[in-house]
């Protein structure tokens, strides 16, 4: 397969356009840790996994109703995300200057001011946005299964490793 590929003015080829691999099937599994299992078989074995892919297919998002959000917990997550951007940057500061008896008492400001801050964005935040999305949620991209493609001319050997390097009990 050739690809066209413009230069940049840094000598590098441009974008490469992304593709679904092609070749035979090695195997289909119902979870990625299984795939992923299958190529550490290989690696060990010391096949080239380079030119091996594991495709999930038939992505489906899947969010996950974690609760109902209120003023409280919206101040509490704005509060924590606060006091840790507050911590990094009085550590930070911290860096470039000369170490003073009062440094530890600078990042502990920063932090409580952060965490201040913080909790007032995460209430405004909250209230703007009420009556759109009143809960909290977590989301993940899930496959129904996932498929290792492999080269057509690597298929019987990686067949023939995976049957004399059988899998491991944990």
């Amino acid at each position: 397969m050739t690809s066209v590929s413009n230069p940049t003015s840094f000598g590098r080829s441009g974008p490469v356009i992304p593709s679904l691999p092609r070749g035979d099937i090695l195997g289909t599994y119902d979870t990625y840790p299984e795939a992923q299992q299958i190529v550490d078989r290989l690696s060990k074995a010391d096949f080239e996994v380079a030119k091996l892919s594991i495709v999930g297919n038939d992505l489906k998002t899947v969010e996950r109703v974690t609760g109902k959000l209120t003023y409280g917990r919206a101040a509490l997550a704005g509060a924590a995300s606060g006091a840790w951007l507050g911590l990094f940057l009085g550590l930070v500061f911290t860096l470039f200057t000369p170490p003073t008896p009062q440094s530890l008492g600078f990042v502990g400001a920063a932090a409580l001011i952060g965490a201040g801050f913080g909790a007032i964005f995460g209430i405004v935040t909250y209230a703007i946005n009420r009556r759109r999305r009143d809960f909290t949620s977590t989301h993940q991209v899930l496959a129904s299964n996932y498929q290792i493609i492999i080269d057509p001319e690597l298929t019987a050997r990686a067949q023939q490793t995976l049957a004399e390097h059988p899998a491991q009990g944990n």
